[in-house]
């Protein structure tokens, strides 16, 4: 089973990384990152790069598609070079999935509307304007349409999404693996339990908007 990570400048590493770690326990998986040019891409903070092995034109049909979110991820909605090869990779895929804002890349391809979905918080309007069903919760399955809430929510998906595929066993042994036990030290993780001036300094800041 082949599993493709999409890449672009201006991602968020954890979003990639996150639903990577539990998938490399898939038996048979071959995972590729993919971007539209082979080489290191860039994280949006700058500091770390993740690298791309193949490019969007050499990975047609992977089994499973994952796209990540970032800052990165607005000017990416408007690339018909990527929008049209998510486009081709879903008529061959078996899942289709992403984290946090890259859910705003499927929906700006065409493929969330009428669909359950979720993204980042600070993006969920965005998503309905694009005709798919916000849904406020951390993993959303729509038929084969997989969809993670913020970043971190990226871990959560990928062992849900490797569950469906190897089973609750092979999961529970990858969460195992992971030692993946979260204990947060605070309970700010969430607009509806984080201070309500840091929800608003976050809002005022960050805006999602359509574009293409």
């Amino acid at each position: 089973m082949q599993i493709a990570i999409v890449l672009f400048d201006g991602f968020t590493a954890l979003d990639a990384v996150g639903p990577y770690e539990p998938l490399e326990h898939l038996p048979g998986a071959e995972i590729v990152f993919v971007a539209e040019e082979a080489g290191p891409v860039r994280a949006h903070t700058g500091h770390l790069a993740l690298t791309a092995d193949r490019t969007l034109a050499e990975v047609t049909r992977p089994d499973v598609v994952v796209v990540p979110g970032g800052p990165g991820q607005t000017p990416q909605m408007g690339n018909g070079r990527l929008l049209e090869w998510l486009r081709e990779a879903d008529t061959a895929s078996t899942w289709t999935t992403s984290v946090c804002t890259g859910s705003l890349l499927l929906a700006a391809a065409g493929l969330l509307a009428g669909r359950r979905a979720t993204t980042h918080w600070l993006g969920l309007d965005t998503l309905a304007a694009f005709g798919a069903e916000p849904a406020g919760e951390r993993v959303v399955f729509d038929g084969k349409y997989v969809t993670a809430a913020g970043v971190s929510s990226g871990i959560d998906m990928g062992l849900a999404l490797l569950g469906r595929i190897a089973g609750d066993e092979q999961a529970q042994l990858a969460q195992l693996i992971l030692e993946y036990a979260p204990e947060p030290p605070y309970d700010a993780g969430s607009p509806h339990t984080a201070p309500a001036h840091l929800v608003e300094r976050l809002r005022t800041r960050s805006r999602f908007t359509p574009a293409g």
